[in-house]
């Protein structure tokens, strides 16, 4: 994939860390499909005057999708999305995505939705993704 493929867009009022928008947009990408490992990302210094922000604020994301696994450092290429990591049992990787979703279900609670409304919001997520 091209660098110039990949979109992102933040907004600096919503609340969300300008960082954590830029994670969460590399996230989607691949979840829904239109980033695969080995697709460039636009260079610290391109994202950052695409985005009007400031490059300690993209570095930083790409510093901790980095650790986390989810992008790596090519040589001559920059950063580009990581391979897929190697499957555990179904149950690790139930475990994995745990503290990921609970903020949401603490939060779904908290507004007063039951559980099946919970998991309906889950599942359009999933669609979601899915048709990205």
């Amino acid at each position: 994939m091209q660098r110039d493929s990949l979109q992102f867009q933040v907004s600096p009022t919503s609340g969300i860390p300008i960082y954590r928008q830029i994670m969460d947009q590399v996230r989607a990408l691949i979840a829904g499909g239109k980033a695969q490992p080995g697709d460039v990302l636009p260079s610290v210094r391109q994202m950052a005057a695409d985005l009007g922000v400031n490059m300690m604020t993209v570095s930083k994301a790409y510093a901790k999708l980095e650790a986390e696994q989810v992008v790596e450092r090519a040589r001559g290429k920059g950063m580009v999305i990581a391979a897929a990591l190697p499957s555990g049992s179904i149950g690790q990787r139930q475990d994995e995505i745990r503290p990921h979703l609970e903020p949401g279900v603490v939060r779904g609670r908290q507004l007063g939705l039951s559980d099946g409304q919970i998991l309906d919001v889950v599942k359009e997520l999933l669609r979601d993704t899915n048709h990205e």
